[in-house]
C-alpha cells in the first residue's frame, strides 16, 4: 500500500499541539478590515481549537493519528 500524502493546503492551515489537539486560525482577519471594530479584529486575531466534530477529517488531511 503506498504511503498517504499529507494535503498541503490543510498542512499550512492547521498545526498539531504538542497535546494532540489541532490548532487553526479564525477567518475573516484578511482583508475588509476597516467597517469592523477594533475589539473584532482582536478576537479574530487569537488562535483557537478545530471543533472536535471535524476533528477526524482534518487529522485524515494531516496524516496524522
Amino acid at each position: 500500500m503506498p504511503k498517504m500524502k499529507t494535503h498541503k493546503g490543510a498542512a499550512g492551515r492547521f498545526e498539531v499541539m504538542k497535546r494532540g489537539k489541532l490548532r487553526r486560525r479564525r477567518a475573516g482577519h484578511n482583508h475588509i478590515l476597516e467597517k469592523k471594530t477594533s475589539k473584532r479584529k482582536r478576537r479574530l486575531n487569537t488562535e483557537t481549537y478545530v471543533n472536535p466534530a471535524d476533528e477526524k477529517r482534518v487529522r485524515r488531511l494531516l496524516g496524522v493519528r
